[in-house]
């Protein structure tokens, strides 16, 4: 590719909007203009495989061509909106199964919103084919899955950014330059994340027949198949056949976070409690309570999530609370507040775009608050593949937050701490917690481990 037509319509209606961004040092907007338009695949168009869609079409001049969806109406219902966004007009074409949509098309870029099951075994397909790739978190189900999509990433050539996207959150980016950059913390001791949220599924409903406009099977794909008690959209969270739980979900973005300000990398151990101490009606086997601790050297970043109950700090429900030995910083998707010991205080709030893209407003699921870090994640995976260079939330960076929630995890299954060496991909010590690196996968589908 010779470059990317990036569309500025919106943000050359204001002129204190691009002041604001050029002051915060957003990559992305020195792209090359160019003829050429992108094209684009989808695989998973729920919640956040649309979210991320629409964002790339409203800053970048793309064509999304295809999607692949197993839900028949959803996928309709995709092809439809999208029709109406793109400059084109065009439907993409639809196919069930995306295997065949990468054996049909070529694409420049394919975004990928599945469920976390399917997460690696579509990004490898996609690197393979020939695309680059925008993942959603995490960016698998165990350890050995993300290091295969690691893998894939660096032999082709293919960038691969994470939809960790508060590393291009607009008032954390913020945050970061004046705190963090600035050494108004000092010395950094002790971190806190949490999430006290109450999004647990806490029903049990009653086995029903699959709908036909639903491949409940190929859903599943190398995961095993539950008895079928009602669509799993949003829901499969609730059980961790399919995901990681609400450290999975939630924890890696505050971890991301935090990593991301403060340059930090794989955690030298890690240990994790909890269970399901409440909300024992439900049929989600996702614990709801559980602390999890990640440590570095002189410092710990404490995890703690409960699913019922009232928050710790009303005001910061999900965020981080980073301790300096100068002062306190605290955040979340919606705000920043610095206090210092000497009594200085800086606060920050989120950026809402509604002016400049008034179509956010009214959008089936959107969260308007975080459509502007969609964004500049967009315009900053766009860049480094202009570029050659690392997005700011590369696989390697994805890997480490992901694997990292997921260890919480393995430590609390085997009840002891473990430590994980990246590079023999291994726990240190433990051939019980090793074994839990990598998944069982269902009969017809293959570990992409085999391929490390």
């Amino acid at each position: 590719m010779s470059g990317f037509n990036i569309n500025r319509r919106h943000f050359l209606k204001s002129s204190a909007a691009i002041s604001a961004i050029s002051a915060l040092g957003w990559r992305g907007f020195d792209l090359i203009k160019s003829l050429e338009t992108l094209q684009v695949g989808v695989i998973g168009t729920g919640w956040y495989g649309k979210n991320d869609v629409l964002r790339l079409i409203q800053v970048a001049d793309v064509n999304v061509k295809a999607i692949a969806e197993v839900d028949a109406k959803m996928a309709e219902g995709a092809a439809e909106i999208i029709s109406q966004r793109q400059k084109s007009g065009k439907k993409p074409t639809v196919f069930s199964d995306y295997r065949k949509m990468l054996e049909r098309e070529d694409f420049d870029i394919v975004i990928i919103g599945t469920p976390d099951h399917w997460h690696a075994l579509t990004a490898i397909d996609a690197i393979q084919s020939g695309a680059h790739v925008y993942l959603q978190k995490p960016i698998s189900v165990d350890v050995l899955e993300g290091e295969a999509i690691l893998k894939a990433a660096r032999e082709h050539n293919k960038t691969v950014q994470i939809g960790t996207q508060r590393r291009s959150t607009p008032h954390l980016v913020e945050a970061k330059q004046k705190i963090v950059d600035e050494g108004l913390l000092g010395k950094v001791a002790h971190i806190e994340i949490c999430s006290y949220y109450h999004m647990r599924f806490n029903g049990d409903p009653p086995v029903q027949p699959v709908p036909e406009h639903f491949d409940y099977d190929f859903w599943c794909g190398p995961a095993p198949v539950r008895p079928f008690d009602g669509l799993p959209h949003r829901r499969w969270r609730a059980y961790m056949e399919y995901g990681n739980g609400i450290v999975g979900d939630m924890c890696v973005h505050m971890l991301d976070t935090v990593r991301w300000m403060l340059g930090l990398g794989w955690p030298e151990q890690i240990s994790s409690t909890g269970g399901i101490f409440v909300q024992k009606e439900s049929n989600a086997n996702i614990t709801d309570t559980q602390t999890a601790v990640f440590e570095y050297d002189e410092m710990n970043v404490v995890w703690t999530h409960r699913t019922w109950g009232r928050p710790a700090d009303p005001d910061y429900p999900w965020a981080f609370k980073i301790y300096g030995e100068h002062g306190l910083l605290k955040g979340d998707v919606f705000k920043y507040e610095f206090v210092g010991n000497d009594k200085t205080v800086v606060r920050g709030e989120v950026w809402l775009e509604k002016d400049l893209y008034p179509e956010d407003v009214g959008e089936k699921d959107l969260e308007i608050h975080a459509a502007p870090a969609t964004r500049r994640h967009m315009l900053d995976f766009l860049s480094a593949i202009e570029k050659g260079s690392r997005p700011v939330a590369d696989i390697e960076e994805g890997l480490i937050s992901s694997a990292s929630c997921i260890l919480a995890n393995v430590a609390l299954d085997v009840g002891r701490p473990v430590s994980y060496d990246h590079e023999a991909r291994m726990i240190h010590g433990d051939e019980e917690s090793t074994k839990l690196l990598a998944r069982k996968y269902r009969e017809g589908f293959t570990h992409p481990s085999k391929r490390l």
